[in-house]
């Protein structure tokens, strides 16, 4: 595991990646080919020092921490949509929190990225249409 540069953020998401135990980064670059078969046209960039998507806005991202890691849904209405589904796993505002031992399942995941490229999509042909 590389130790990154003090204070110094990832240029990168496999810079990120790579600072990450073997466990973590195993399931992180599976989470990571999850959301970009799910939004292709989504630009991934570090912003606020982790990986994030951008489409038409925020959409998505994930973070590894000292006991957990994270994946950043950013949207109320779509944690709502799939509460059944998130039940197992803790949940922080518009945030899921899982472990490398039990990592989110891919299909939830897609449908998540899916939901929030819809939630996206609509709130820019809104605010086009009030143009």
């Amino acid at each position: 595991m590389q130790k990154p540069k003090q204070g110094i953020p990832a240029k990168d998401v496999d810079e990120y990646l790579s600072t990450l135990p073997p466990d973590t980064r195993r399931v992180l670059k599976k989470l990571r080919a999850t959301i970009k078969s799910a939004a292709p046209k989504a630009e991934e960039k570090i912003s606020y020092r982790m990986p994030l998507y951008f489409y038409l806005g925020y959409l998505v991202g994930f973070a590894a921490f000292k006991n957990h890691c994270s994946f950043f849904v950013m949207s109320y209405k779509v944690m709502g949509m799939f509460k059944k589904e998130l039940k197992p796993y803790w949940k922080a505002t518009a945030t899921l929190h899982f472990t490398p031992e039990k990592p989110l399942p891919v299909s939830l995941v897609k449908k998540i990225v899916k939901a929030r490229i819809e939630e996206n999509e609509a709130k820019k042909t809104i605010k086009n249409s009030k143009k």
